[in-house]
């Protein structure tokens, strides 16, 4: 198993690699920018990228494509199949830079979120407060949308570019909704939201290259037990990589907390990986933020360093 971290295209610098690298992790995610779906191959952009990373002692392991345009195909517009020729450019690039993955989200508007929370030494918690959140509730009639249009769109989709990912060499590893209850926010449906609907889109195009983003904190937001997760999604063979992290509350009523103080046995999950036979990526994902600490680099030394001691202690 390899620790992974994240960063943004402009972030990629000797300074925020020499940190991770320092720090024990062994690879990164780095995210797309939109700009490079604007028509061009995007290959040397790609291999360049790589080869900065491999000058710092660390692996490429993911290209992030979420920022790549894909509004139109999720709403089934005019203009999608012009959007789905800038996938394949994105993953033919990815491959030929010899980069294993990519992940995306496919929700029509975004992730939603209430007010922050407190919590120790005054860290900043992401939470979901589904009542509250509904006081004051955002609604987008532009982007409304049922959830049997969603999977008729997913569907389009998937069919489309999972076959070149998968000539590419690339994995895509799609990311649940999150809060991934399933009403629909903003007025739009949302049908990423349990392992089941997940089996439901690996059958839409069977492949290995379809898969999922193993989000931890996600899953026990659908009210599943993560250990049981794992090994359904893992025994599969489906999971592309993994956001390790915790959460404390229900699915509708939840704080993103410190790795080490949620409701999951980060152990036992650790172990689940372990016993399906997963050796890919894992990574911290969010981390609260801690006061005074404007790049978040004290919260992903604490995360990465609990995530390192987990994976010495069941993996050797």
């Amino acid at each position: 198993m390899k620790l992974l971290d994240q960063l943004p295209w402009k972030d990629v610098t000797s300074d925020n690699l020499n940190f991770y690298k320092a720090i024990g992790v062994e690879c990164v995610l780095v995210h797309i920018p939109s700009e490079m779906a604007d028509g061009r191959d995007p290959t040397d952009d790609f291999k360049r990228l790589k080869r900065f990373v491999e000058d710092h002692g660390l692996e490429l392991a993911v290209l992030h494509s979420h920022n790549v345009p894909r509004d139109r195909i999720i709403h089934g517009l005019p203009g999608r199949d012009e959007q789905i020729e800038g996938w394949y450019r994105v993953l033919r690039g990815i491959g030929r830079a010899g980069v294993p993955a990519t992940a995306t989200t496919f929700y029509a508007i975004g992730h939603f979120r209430s007010p922050s929370t407190v919590g120790r030494g005054g860290a900043r918690f992401s939470t979901f407060d589904y009542e509250s959140f509904k006081k004051d509730a955002p609604h987008h009639p532009d982007k409304a949308i049922s959830a049997e249009r969603m999977w008729e769109n997913l569907e389009y989709f998937l069919k489309r570019v999972v076959p070149v990912a998968e000539e590419a060499g690339v994995r895509i590893a799609l990311h649940p909704d999150d809060p991934p209850v399933p009403e629909p926010l903003g007025g739009a449906a949302r049908i990423l939201v349990s392992t089941a609907n997940f089996e439901r889109a690996f059958g839409l195009a069977p492949s290995r290259a379809n898969g999922m983003l193993f989000c931890q904190g996600c899953v026990a937001e659908m009210g599943e037990d993560v250990v049981e997760a794992i090994h359904k999604i893992g025994g599969q063979d489906k999971i592309v990589f993994v956001h390790f992290r915790n959460i404390r509350g229900t699915p509708y009523n939840f704080q993103e907390v410190f790795i080490d103080e949620g409701d999951m046995d980060m152990g036992k999950a650790m172990q689940a990986y372990k016993d399906v036979g997963y050796d890919g990526p894992i990574m911290l994902d969010h981390t609260p933020g801690i006061p005074n600490d404007p790049q978040a680099r004290a919260g992903h030394a604490f995360a990465n360093g609990y995530i390192k001691a987990l994976i010495q202690a069941v993996y050797r």
